[in-house]
């Protein structure tokens, strides 16, 4: 049986992060990946995420995306592939919103640049925007989106060049703790690993229950689509990224990179379901392209044009929408990163550094507390 460092049970998001890191400090690093990711079957295809540093989730989150932003640059200087466009990112809604207030609140404690803005200048500076009178805006003008897929791209082939092995399609069936290791189970073989990062998103919850550890994980069908929008107002030469918090919904979206129209999902709400049993068709409910559609007609009417395509996903949620990232409690050579809610992709840099720390020096350089498993126990 071969035998490594670190295993890393789902190289997607986080893991694949996490395998650079490790490898890039010589250390010896299997990843393992039930696809071939970038992938279409998990949380990081469509193309496109938003990244944000004055956080309406929470201000702690803002040293983890300060880091993140800064990890994306250095991976974009190290692998020459476009990940990232300064599109600015817009934030509104309701005055008095709770998510828009922790947002002033982040800015104004870590010094980021954001402009507060009325309705009538959010609609005097983009004309394709329709806000009512008692909503107002702030713009993080440093903010912008990430190129997902080329991101999961870059960390692969960096990862692989220093010395990472990578096993593609190849589910893992079984985790078994083995003195102060793991035997990590596939169908054709098993490989023994000294530690173990287990990053599988919406299958997390599975194998940790058969580890003894019951979290909170709820897989949950999401969609996005892509909408023919007015060039001359919602090209991401001159519109943000946006999110809106409605009084009873929230939804995110992105101008129209060269002609693809804009793109937009909704936040909350969704289906919970198996990952392995996923209806990934997109427009089999009327709410897949319903919900969106209504938004845009009544917020962006410019861009609620002809349906360009559509895309199903996962969210994998927790019940507070915060992360879990710590050590298994009985088995503490393994760490697990899981439960990442819909927002977690721009922290997948900072996120994998973090997670090789953990399993290399035995701590973060950043303060991971509030990821705790243990708020759920």
């Amino acid at each position: 049986m071969q035998n490594y460092d670190v295993i890393i049970v789902g190289a997607g998001s986080m893991g694949m992060a996490a395998g650079y890191y490790l490898a890039k400090q010589g250390v010896h690093t299997l990843m393992i990946d039930a696809f071939d990711p970038p992938h279409t079957l998990g949380s990081h295809h469509g193309d496109t995420r938003i990244i944000r540093h004055a956080y309406g989730e929470g201000k702690q989150y803002v040293p983890l995306a300060l880091r993140a932003q800064q990890l994306w640059s250095e991976l974009e200087l190290a692998s020459g592939m476009p990940l990232f466009a300064k599109t600015g990112v817009l934030n509104a809604g309701p005055l008095h919103c709770p998510f828009l207030n922790e947002i002033r609140e982040s800015a104004e404690q870590y010094s980021l640049p954001l402009e507060v803005l009325s309705a009538n200048e959010v609609m005097q500076r983009w004309p394709g925007i329709n806000l009512p009178a008692d909503y107002y805006g702030c713009l993080e003008p440093t903010s912008g989106v990430l190129y997902s897929e080329n991101g999961i791209r870059a960390y692969r082939e960096l990862a692989l060049a220093a010395g990472a092995t990578l096993l593609t399609n190849t589910p893992v069936t079984q985790l078994e703790p083995a003195g102060n290791g793991f035997i990590v189970h596939t169908e054709s073989a098993s490989y023994h690993g000294d530690k173990v990062l287990l990053s599988a998103g919406a299958w997390n919850g599975s194998l940790l229950d058969s580890l003894g550890l019951s979290i909170p994980l709820t897989p949950t069908r999401k969609t996005v689509a892509w909408f023919g929008a007015d060039e001359s107002q919602y090209s991401a030469d001159e519109f943000p990224a946006f999110i809106f918090r409605l009084y009873d919904s929230m939804f995110y979206g992105f101008p129209s990179f060269d002609g693809s129209g804009v793109k937009i999902g909704r936040h909350d709400g969704g289906l919970a379901i198996d990952p392995d049993k996923l209806e990934r068709t997109f427009g089999t409910y009327l709410s897949d392209e319903g919900d969106v559609r209504s938004f845009l007609e009544a917020y962006m009417p410019g861009a609620a044009g002809p349906l360009r395509q559509g895309k199903v996903c996962i969210y994998t949620m927790t019940p507070d929408e915060h992360f879990v990232i710590d050590r298994h409690p009985e088995h503490p050579q393994l760490v697990f990163a899981a439960g990442f809610s819909g927002h977690g992709f721009k922290f997948a840099s900072a996120i994998g550094e973090a997670t090789s720390q953990l399993l290399v020096e035995g701590a973060s350089s950043l303060d991971l507390s509030m990821f705790s498993w243990k708020r759920f126990s």
